[in-house]
């Protein structure tokens, strides 16, 4: 099963086919513009031995830390196959990253360096911690849905009645709505979503919601959406998470959990209120997610 985990340490992408053993110091934490300084003073040389291999290492943790600009750098350095290996479709995957987060030297690249998108490297994607920590994780603590107030236990008794019918715990839908809306049945967001699951209209007319501001037209429509992206991606809660969050073609997009800090730590949240990276599902309600077969096949 696939846990949530930050991106992986520098030394991991060493692993496959770019940046040498991590030589960034555990008990030094520069800040962003400081890493990306050092970061372009190897890849040039200015000041410091040019070594491209730790540059791209280091643009690439600033690039998981959210920094558009190392985004832009590392995507420079794989369509360059600068101290990495050449691969137009990394490059064209980080661009379009750096990009949509508002980057306009990337737009200006892209419309030259047309082609499909690859995968993120190694570094932006999620990685399965060792059986030990699986073993150990999610922490249990004081349990948030032990004691409502008798607002929210009104919606948990709801979710409790219509769970079982999609083959949900209400547990898993009561995390969604506590990170969602926090229990606010006419919550709305900046993007339009709505309500306690916090329902895009198009996901609403997707899962025929008709009105999602009613607390139970609401929580039915959340729940088939659930009980869809738990079949799609094969039980991994935090693939299933991060899509509610995100979005599938995200999701398999970038091949896990996106590197968008927001849906991280949403999928963090998720995961730790529900106290399991599992959840059982449906294999015939729809084939799987490219991604889910890959984790499933890393798995066995």
């Amino acid at each position: 099963m696939l846990a949530v985990a930050a991106a992986a340490p520098v030394g991991a992408l060493a692993q496959a086919d770019s940046p040498g053993p991590a030589l960034i110091a555990a008990t030094q934490q520069p800040s962003l513009a400081e890493s990306l300084a050092r970061a372009q003073s190897y890849e040039h040389g200015e000041g410091l031995p040019q070594d491209q291999r730790l540059a791209a290492a280091m643009y690439c943790e600033a690039a998981v830390a959210g920094s558009r600009e190392a985004a832009f750098r590392l995507g420079w350095m794989y369509a360059n196959g600068r101290g990495v290996a050449h691969d137009d479709g990394t490059a064209v995957a980080l661009f379009q990253l750096a990009a949509s987060e508002g980057d306009a030297f990337s737009k200006t690249v892209l419309q030259r360096l047309p082609g499909t998108p690859g995968m993120l490297p190694d570094c932006m994607r999620p990685v399965a911690p060792p059986e030990s920590q699986v073993a150990e994780a999610p922490d249990a603590g004081p349990d948030p849905f032990a004691d409502l107030p008798p607002w929210k236990r009104k919606i948990a008794d709801l979710v409790a009645q219509l769970a079982p019918s999609y083959g949900i715990e209400p547990r898993l839908a009561l995390a969604v709505i506590a990170v969602e809306s926090n229990f606010d049945a006419f919550a709305r967001s900046v993007k339009d979503a709505q309500g306690l699951m916090q329902l895009l209209p198009e996901t609403a007319q997707r899962f025929k919601v008709r009105n999602a501001f009613d607390m139970r037209d609401n929580v039915r429509g959340g729940l088939a959406y659930l009980r869809w992206l738990l079949a799609y991606y094969r039980g991994e809660v935090p693939l299933a998470a991060a899509a509610y969050n995100a979005g599938e073609k995200a999701v398999d997009r970038y091949g896990g959990v996106p590197p968008y800090r927001e849906t991280r730590d949403y999928v963090r949240r998720v995961v730790k209120l529900f106290r399991s990276d599992y959840h059982p599902y449906d294999p015939k309600l729809v084939a799987p997610s490219v991604v889910a077969e890959q984790v499933d096949g890393a798995s066995k």
